[in-house]
């Protein structure tokens, strides 16, 4: 019975945790014509980030999506990308003022990904960077 207890809390630390995996993927198609000169820039490399720290688990990334894998998330609410566009327009509207009304698109979305990989702490940290352009 001794030889099973530790066999059994690994294999119960193994299916009990938490882990993330998310992306901002969409798929959306807009046909929009600039020659007309209907659109000003009006802010570039706006940026937004969020994060996430974990005990005991790796972080990773595949493509688009950052990932992470753990026992227990330990800052952070995990919802990266999300929170991440949320910053990106709380710091459009902290530069230049509120959006509503406008006509307005992001454009040249990107995605980084940052994991700090320790023996007993996983960090990962997600940025969304993009420009704001404006429709007459």
């Amino acid at each position: 019975m001794k030889k099973l207890i530790v066999p059994i809390i690994l294999i119960s630390l193994l299916f009990t945790g938490c882990s993330n995996s998310g992306a901002f993927l969409a798929g959306n198609q807009t046909i929009v014509n600039l020659n007309d000169g209907n659109y000003v820039i009006q802010a570039t490399n706006l940026s937004g980030e969020s994060s996430a720290g974990y005990i005991l688990g790796v972080s990773y990334s595949n493509g688009f999506v950052a990932n992470s894998l753990a026992i227990a998330r330990v800052s952070g609410t995990g919802m990266l990308y999300a929170e991440a566009i949320e910053d990106l327009w709380a710091s459009y509207e902290e530069q230049y003022g509120s959006v509503r009304g406008e006509k307005a698109a992001l454009t040249n979305v990107r995605y980084d990904a940052e994991m700090l990989n320790l023996v007993l702490y996983t960090k990962v940290k997600v940025t969304v960077r993009a420009d704001m352009i404006l429709f007459e």
